[in-house]
């Protein structure tokens, strides 16, 4: 019975020293955690930021820190298609589907991400545009996706903004103190993003935080996705009555006597 015990108080005593290895605690916070969306809404920029707070016993870091954030907005499928010349007419020819793939997504950092770890480590933290996994779509499980749609995917996101890694995002005040810039696009997707930072020193992730930013709408839009929300069948009739006294005054007004 001894020799269990024993083994186990040992486990704990190891568990407690690699939890205890690091004496950097990562904090940070968001100008605002809600950022509403009218008619008029032409995108906003966003600031986040932290601080490292180092115990008495911290050795300093001779290379210094270094900070990601990745924020990832709501999930969905997403098709790429790859159009084709076919008897002198383009037409999509070929089409790639991918399941939960981020709406929206920004890697930002205080420097190029393969200066900061190694690609072993990025890839296993799922840090980067090269390292983001990507689900397959039902139809595809058990198949490679073809890099071309992949970067494909990428390529587009980036020209609407709604993709962005930018190794000098991230700004560090003092030593211990960093603020970054979120830029949010217009065409951002409504919902819950979840906003993850990463502590790094010496190639190694050595602390972490995350919090979350909600976009809504608001105003009329909100009023009109509401309704056809909850009241499905009012919305309807009302739509409907719309269009009747629509069609009856274009009908007055350009009727020919």
């Amino acid at each position: 019975m001894k020799r269990p015990l024993t083994a186990l108080m040992a486990a704990a005593l190891v568990a407690c020293s690699a939890q205890s290895a690091f004496g950097e605690r990562l904090i940070s916070s968001l100008s605002t955690h809600q950022v509403l969306v009218g008619s008029n809404f032409t995108g906003t920029e966003l600031v986040l930021f932290g601080s490292i707070e180092r115990d008495a016993a911290t050795a300093t870091r001779r290379g210094g820190y270094d900070i990601v954030v990745s924020v990832i907005g709501p999930r969905e499928t997403m098709v790429v298609r790859r159009k084709d010349r076919v008897v002198g007419i383009w037409t999509n020819a070929q089409s790639y589907t991918f399941d939960g793939a981020p709406s929206y997504l920004a890697v930002l950092s205080n420097k190029p991400l393969d200066a900061i770890a190694p690609a072993a480590t990025l890839r296993r933290l799922e840090i980067g545009f090269g390292s983001v996994a990507l689900s397959q779509a039902a139809s595809a499980l058990g198949l490679q996706p073809p890099g071309e749609f992949r970067e494909a995917l990428f390529r587009l996101r980036k020209e609407r903004g709604l993709y962005r890694e930018d190794p000098a995002a991230v700004t560090f005040l003092t030593p211990t103190l960093f603020r970054a810039s979120i830029v949010i696009p217009p065409e951002s997707e409504i919902g819950n993003y979840e906003v993850d930072v990463k502590l790094f020193a010496d190639g190694v992730s050595i602390a972490r935080t995350s919090s979350a930013l909600e976009i809504v709408k608001v105003g009329l839009e909100q009023f009109i996705v509401s309704a056809a929300r909850d009241h499905s069948f009012l919305y309807g009739l009302a739509t409907t009555m719309m269009g009747l006294m629509t069609g009856w005054l274009a009908s007055i007004v350009f009727r020919r006597d």
